[in-house]
């Protein structure tokens, strides 16, 4: 079973809830795989602190022209959105930061003068921390598309009876990639008026998916009640509720695992695990 965990926004504890159903996870005895997805800043290694092995590159395929077989015709200008590729004056240029390698600059060049090349744009890495099989990825500094990476993210994931996927903050291109494929969606807000804003766009976003998803609210407490108004009112249901708790800051400030440090916690998110397994079931 897929099970990712996003948020509208960041900032949440998206983070703390997908390490903590990993670790309840692996506790029990299931094999888990962890997948840190939000590839321009991942932090899954900090709490889960596994070792690592294997490391990839990850990229796209970018044109490269010919000049000896090109005419100038600029078909391949004309097809691509993204000016990625542009006939100027006796040459052909390309800017592979806007390439989003859908390689039909190629397709149409009716001289063959285009060939597509691997364009480094990121980094992946697998390791583990005992049956947690942990796998993420870095975008390039610079860089401005990570769906690529987070493709090869989960390219590497090794078979596993539940795989974590921690997605990207928001609503855009990189969740959507990340989101893909998986089997129920875990969404986590917090009771403010910036959480519920947000949330309502993941709410529309999971519907437009079809994906089935639930919420968690964290630091419940802290704000008002117009995010379980609002779920209520849309018979989105609120799988738990995880307290605004000095003593979840200060394991987390450590870096720590919440489920490992605190007996209650551990609890919690054992049930929030079965009930998200019951429910995609």
């Amino acid at each position: 079973m897929k099970i990712a965990v996003a948020s509208g926004k960041g900032g949440t504890g998206k983070t703390t809830v997908a390490t903590n159903l990993a670790y309840v996870g692996s506790a029990n005895g299931r094999s888990i795989a962890y997948l840190d997805c939000d590839v321009e800043e991942p932090n899954g290694s900090l709490f889960l602190k596994p070792e690592f092995g294997a490391a990839s590159s990850a990229g796209i395929l970018v044109p490269k022209v010919d000049e000896s077989k090109c005419d100038l015709c600029g078909a391949c200008g004309e097809i691509c959105r993204f000016s990625a590729i542009a006939p100027v004056g006796r040459t052909v240029l390309v800017f592979n930061e806007l390439c989003h390698g859908c390689g039909g600059c190629r397709l149409v060049c009716p001289t063959g003068a285009i060939e597509e090349v691997l364009h480094e744009i990121g980094v992946v890495r697998i390791g583990s921390v005992g049956s947690i099989a942990f796998v993420d990825g870095l975008l390039n500094v610079g860089q401005a598309m990570s769906p690529p990476v987070i493709k090869a993210v989960k390219a590497a994931a090794p078979a596993a009876e539940i795989t974590i996927i921690d997605c990207p903050p928001g609503t855009s291109c990189p969740v959507i990639e990340s989101l893909r494929g998986c089997d129920y969606l875990l969404l986590v807000t917090e009771p403010t008026p910036f959480g519920l804003n947000d949330l309502k766009l993941a709410a529309a976003m999971a519907r437009e998916m079809r994906l089935p998803f639930g919420v968690v609210v964290n630091r419940a407490g802290l704000g008002d009640r117009h995010t379980d108004m609002y779920c209520d009112e849309n018979d989105i249901e609120i799988l738990v509720e995880i307290p605004d708790d000095r003593k979840i800051a200060e394991v987390y400030s450590r870096g720590q695992i919440v489920s490992e440090a605190i007996a209650d916690y551990r609890r919690v998110f054992e049930t929030l695990l079965a009930k998200i397994e019951f429910i995609a079931s």
